[in-house]
């Protein structure tokens, strides 16, 4: 529930929107170039057609809270994390090790199944994030994202792919513009990938996040930066 109450999702597709293939960061001295597809779910009951994918999501993103280093909750209990995440249409990133020649935001038919090979959830889901509507009504055509890339995933590139295609499929959604209501100053990695994609600070907020030290020892108070991005031309039409 936000400071507005219940804000209904801008989008209306029950069809999910086509998979697309998204270049990752080459590892020196690998001569395929690494990539992921990311999958569309539109709602909760696309993602239990696939066993076990929601539970492995959930426990990803309670660690990811439990860390209190990016997100404000403080916890999220099991059956929270459909209902929370859920809310919106939601974004999965399967890794593929390549190679591949296709452009990055190329359409495929691969299915989330066929992505996986037979692979286990933590072996193939590179990351994944929600969007949904940044406030109701009359300002519901921007729109927010909640990332979130597994441990075991970090460093190779994927957070990268997956704001990438944020970037691409939000305006397929009906969203007009971004916003990111907390960015903590001390994620630098997020804040310098953010504005590498045309995102511009709107504003700081001082003190906005009692977070966990990096060095375990205690917790601080941490600035976050609003970031804002159009998704529609300066003159009025729609992005191509």
């Amino acid at each position: 529930m936000s400071a507005y109450g219940a804000i209904s999702r801008s989008s209306t597709l029950s069809a999910a929107l086509p998979a697309t293939f998204w270049n990752v960061r080459r590892a020196a001295g690998d001569s395929a170039q690494p990539y992921v597809t990311v999958h569309h779910l539109p709602n909760a009951s696309a993602a239990r057609s696939h066993p076990g994918l929601i539970d492995y999501l959930g426990a990803v993103m309670a660690k990811e809270i439990e860390d209190g280093m990016t997100y404000p909750q403080e916890t999220m209990a099991s059956d929270a994390f459909e209902s929370y995440f859920f809310s919106g249409d939601v974004f999965l990133a399967i890794s593929h090790s390549g190679p591949t020649s296709s452009p990055e935001g190329t359409k495929t038919a691969l299915s989330i199944e066929q992505a996986r090979q037979e692979r286990t959830w933590e072996g193939s889901v590179a990351g994944y994030y929600y969007v949904k509507p940044n406030y109701p009504g009359r300002s519901s055509h921007i729109c927010n994202g909640g990332f979130v890339v597994p441990p075991i995933q970090r460093a190779k590139g994927y957070g990268s792919a997956l704001a990438k295609s944020y970037v691409y499929y939000a305006p397929q959604l009906g969203y007009r513009a971004s916003v990111f209501n907390l960015v903590y100053i001390n994620n630098s990695a997020s804040v310098k990938l953010w504005e590498g994609l045309g995102f511009k600070r709107a504003g700081l907020i001082p003190k906005a996040g009692r977070l966990r030290r990096k060095d375990g020892n205690g917790e601080e108070y941490v600035d976050a930066w609003v970031f804002y991005k159009s998704f529609v031309e300066e003159d009025g039409a729609e992005p191509t």
